[in-house]
């Protein structure tokens, strides 16, 4: 049997340390990871500055750079690979993140792309990897960052969003850090502006009036449902080297890919000078860039000749301020009309290239294949098991997983499931899941459920016609997502034999976009049913 099942963190360990210079009495904070070199290397031999990504075998300096955001603007050290996954950090930042960065989440729009799982929750609530929501991920990165002031921005479906932060952070952010916090704030109306949020730069507008009263340099700003590991204090102190204005997360792109996202054109410094979203043709050869500038080696550069925006910024506080309430007063949006305004208005715009695994979970395809990306082997697509950045969410209290006699292969199962005689191939098993006998479950993903039935519950359930949660005897299920606290009776089939690729069923409790099935949250599939 081979199988994972993923341990959940709930708060992280202290990221800093203080160590005292007994020659001036003086503290400084810094990170636990190794620090980065005060020596430069030599960028270049031609009178142009060039950014450089650091290779993976970078050796470990003990030294710390402590140039202030407003030195001289000099060549910055940009660390593609390193931000990713499990590499260690050179960073130390100075103020440190802790002080120094507000992180702004943002919630995102109604999720109709992403409709039926958002139609009870918000998107950055959907379940995520058996144990997880999609909102754990940027706010694991943040503490996983040492930034620990933190607010997220909502709008739609927030109840389950609210009630999993509250769960999750709430209760735990006095204890590994002083003063930091993880908030939601609502899209509300008042005097000076009757209108929910009509944009992502437009929510941070509204909010202004309360991040201006931190005291920091920048404001991190995320977006809510993304899927990537990333170091954010790289990307801070990168932004602080070129002494940026504002800088803009970049992925490496092929052709093929380019075609769906915004991309971005540099010089030779990494700083941005032009916009194309979702180009083609002689459009799309114009924003080619040479992102061996970024830090690509050639080989890969040729591979990946665009950089494309990953709706990740770092901006300067005053910046904000400045271009939201004075330059573009009723722009609402910031990779189409904030960014590209503040390179027309002559503020520098730096590029930071982010060369690891990010999914953008916009669709229900990207989304289930995300998931199942994790049970791949020998090397899942997103790892849950990186111990020096671990991803933390609510700690439930769960018993172990009981698997009878079960037959589970490449699979992930969450906490709390009770398998019985079955067999689960590729799939992902959510929290508190039920499986009964003789069932098979095939390239699935499955929510689980918020709570578990009686004997009672299931014995009224039965004697009345109905069906208790879980997967009923003899089901087959094939390339679906199974939302939460579905009920699925006895022999059924949901296999999508006829091969539809796109069906509205709300009646009947099921959606299929791009071939996947998708059964709604608390819908209910009676016994003998195909789909």
């Amino acid at each position: 049997m081979a199988m994972a099942a993923i341990g959940i963190s709930t708060f992280p360990p202290s990221k800093t340390l203080t160590v005292s210079n007994q020659s001036n009495n003086n503290s400084r904070r810094i990170s636990k990871h190794f620090f980065r070199s005060s020596k430069r290397r030599s960028l270049s031999s031609s009178s142009s500055s060039h950014v450089y990504g650091e290779k993976l075998s970078m050796r470990a300096d003990f030294s710390c750079r402590t140039k202030t955001a407003h030195a001289s603007r000099m060549p910055v050290l940009v660390s593609p690979k390193a931000v990713s996954d499990s590499h260690n950090s050179l960073t130390c930042l100075d103020p440190d993140a802790s002080r120094s960065v507000l992180g702004i989440i943002l919630g995102g729009g109604a999720g109709t792309r992403l409709y039926p799982l958002t139609k009870k929750r918000a998107k950055p609530a959907v379940p995520l990897g058996a144990n997880y929501r999609l909102i754990d991920i940027p706010v694991s990165n943040c503490l996983n960052s040492n930034i620990s002031k933190i607010y997220v921005l909502t709008q739609f479906n927030s109840a389950s969003l609210n009630r999993h932060l509250a769960r999750a952070y709430g209760s735990n952010m006095g204890v590994y850090k002083n003063e930091g916090f993880v908030e939601v704030l609502a899209a509300q109306q008042s005097p000076e502006n009757p209108n929910w949020f009509q944009g992502t730069a437009d929510a941070v507008r509204q909010y202004l009036w309360l991040f201006e009263e931190h005291d920091v340099m920048e404001f991190l700003v995320l977006a809510g449902d993304h899927l990537y590991r990333m170091d954010y204090e790289r990307f801070i102190l990168a932004h602080r080297e070129t002494n940026a204005d504002i800088t803009v997360a970049a992925l490496p792109m092929d052709e093929k890919r380019a075609t769906s996202f915004g991309l971005m054109k540099i010089d030779e410094e990494g700083r941005i000078i032009e916009f194309a979203e979702k180009p083609k043709g002689e459009q799309l050869k114009a924003m080619e860039v040479d992102t061996t500038i970024l830090g690509l080696d050639e080989d890969r550069a040729k591979e990946m000749p665009y950089i494309a925006s990953m709706g990740i910024y770092v901006v300067s506080k005053d910046v904000m301020l400045q271009l939201l309430r004075e330059q573009f007063p009723g722009a609402n949006d910031f990779g189409s009309e904030v960014i590209p305004g503040a390179t027309s208005v002559g503020m520098r715009v730096q590029a930071y290239l982010f060369d690891g695994y990010w999914e953008d979970i916009g669709t229900i395809e990207a989304f289930y294949n995300a998931n199942l990306g994790i049970t791949k082997r020998p090397i899942p697509d997103f790892s849950f098991y990186d111990r020096s950045s671990p991803i933390y969410t609510q700690s439930r209290y769960l018993p172990p997983s009981k698997m009878l006699d079960a037959d589970v292969t490449d699979s992930v199962i969450g906490d709390g499931c009770v398998i019985n005689h079955c067999k689960i191939h590729h799939s992902v098993v959510g929290i508190r899941s039920l499986i009964s006998e003789g069932a098979i479950i095939e390239d699935t993903l499955l929510m689980g459920a918020d709570y578990y039935e009686t004997d009672a519950d299931k014995s009224f359930l039965i004697a009345k016609g109905s069906v208790p949660i879980g997967i009923g005897m003899n089901s087959h299920i094939k390339r679906a997502i199974i939302d939460k606290n579905a009920r699925i009776g006895d022999d059924v089939k949901i296999i999508n034999h006829d091969d539809v690729q796109e069906a509205a069923r709300e009646t009947d409790g099921y959606f299929i976009k791009s071939g996947i099935v998708t059964v709604i949250k608390d819908a209910l599939i009676p016994s003998g049913t195909i789909i």
